[in-house]
């Protein structure tokens, strides 16, 4: 059972609405908006737009879910503390790690996304690529070691700029848009329909980040749901916007698809629309990293307060009370994979699939949670069960990726038992 008012002692409530909401729209409007709207557009043609607008609607769900339980159990813990509650503390530790093993290897391949955009203007090369990626994390690991209110205040500004940015888009592509571009509606059948909806879902995983902030809201009982409405209906407006334009303008196909937001607003602006995407995508990549670090570190500090995570993850900064022992685990996992970047070893695209199986997986265990833990709320009750169906329907869709969350149970599980039997021979 976790001590409340030790917690309470080490973590500032510094968080306001407008930066809950910031951190909210920063989690989830990641590198999906500048890549899946021109895929969804190539792979189901106009009829893409029912894909998005029916998750765009089954996401709100998932994201009330994540915000009644924050609101009603905040912790530094997010997910993992909510299972911890509702199914004891072995199903706890097993989401946490979850969600701590995904932001090491996801925040690397953010980085590299940010700088590859930037990299491809400036016809650079493989080593001022990985410089830039190196220095768009460190500077998110800084604003981290001097807390949370200095990282939720520039997070608000880079959601800000973020989101005038893609408003930018959306307007000068308005006078391009053509209505015969809508037709066929469904060239390649139902079957891409639903096949572009399991896409869609990576746009929108980023809900469970911010749980983990939530011991630091201002009034996270009031605030944490209103955040997450806030977020969750401007961020499924920003998406429906830039795919529908995406389509209307025909900003996709013959290579243009992994480039469309870069497409449509060349379409008004000529080549300073390729500066304008470059720079949105550098603000979306810090953003994003922002949030997730900041949510990893304090997982690591609730693993090493339960006793099954290194001390060292527990390191508080003195002055500034910010998880640094958690931060430096992630800096050091952080380079490890930049390395294996570096060398080849592993691509973008292989290395994204395992946190997305991870983040599939903590999903369905804050579901599994909310059901249990919002009995009391008839909104809640019916936003985790929804919330549950939809997780499990589209898990298959993983492939092999989805065995990664079952190997880290494993490696628990022996790591579990290993400790047991050494308690056994001490006695």
């Amino acid at each position: 059972m976790e001590n409340a008012s030790v917690k309470q002692s080490v973590f500032q409530k510094t968080l306001s609405l407008p930066q809950i909401a910031a951190l909210y729209m920063g989690a989830v409007v990641g590198s999906g908006i500048l890549l899946i709207p021109g895929l969804t557009a190539e792979l189901a043609g106009p009829a893409s737009m029912i894909a998005w607008l029916v998750m765009s609607v089954l996401v709100i769900p998932m994201a009330i879910t994540m915000g009644l339980l924050a609101a009603k159990y905040p912790n530094s813990g997010g997910v993992s503390h909510f299972v911890r509650l509702a199914f004891g503390n072995r199903y706890g530790n097993a989401v946490g790690w979850f969600f701590l093993l995904a932001v090491p290897i996801g925040g690397p391949v953010l980085a590299v996304t940010g700088a590859k955009y930037v990299a491809i203007l400036l016809n650079w090369g493989n080593v001022q690529l990985y410089t830039v990626a190196a220095l768009i994390f460190l500077t998110v690991i800084i604003l981290n070691v001097f807390g949370l209110q200095l990282a939720g205040k520039v997070q608000t500004i880079v959601v800000s700029l973020i989101i005038a940015i893609i408003l930018l888009a959306i307007v000068t592509a308005i006078p391009h848009v053509d209505q015969a571009n809508m037709t066929p509606f469904m060239p390649h059948g139902w079957i891409s329909v639903v096949q572009t909806a399991g896409l869609i879902f990576w746009c929108f995983i980023g809900w469970e980040a911010v749980t983990h902030l939530s011991e630091e809201f201002v009034d996270p009982r009031k605030n944490a749901i209103r955040g997450v409405l806030w977020s969750a209906g401007f961020v499924a407006l920003l998406y429906f916007g830039v795919a529908y334009l995406t389509v209307a303008t025909h900003s996709y196909g013959n290579d243009m698809s992994a480039a469309s937001l870069s497409v449509m607003v060349q379409l008004s602006l000529g080549p300073v629309g390729g500066w304008v995407v470059a720079v949105t995508a550098l603000f979306i990549c810090i953003a994003s990293c922002n949030a997730y670090v900041s949510a990893a570190a304090r997982i690591a500090f609730s693993l090493s307060q339960q006793g099954i995570a290194p001390k060292w993850f527990g390191v508080m900064h003195p002055r500034y009370h910010t998880p640094i022992g958690g931060l430096a685990f992630i800096l050091l996992f952080f380079f490890l994979v930049l390395f294996l970047l570096a060398s080849e070893i592993f691509t973008l695209t292989q290395l994204i699939q395992l946190p997305n199986a991870t983040f599939f997986a903590t999903y369905i265990g804050g579901c599994l949670a909310g059901i249990r833990l919002l009995k009391d709320s008839k909104i809640g009750h019916l936003s985790a069960w929804i919330s549950l169906i939809v997780s499990l329907g589209l898990y298959p869709s993983l492939g092999w990726s989805g065995l990664y969350p079952l190997a880290i149970l494993l490696f628990l599980t022996i790591l579990e038992k290993r400790r047991k039997l050494i308690g056994d021979r001490a006695m």
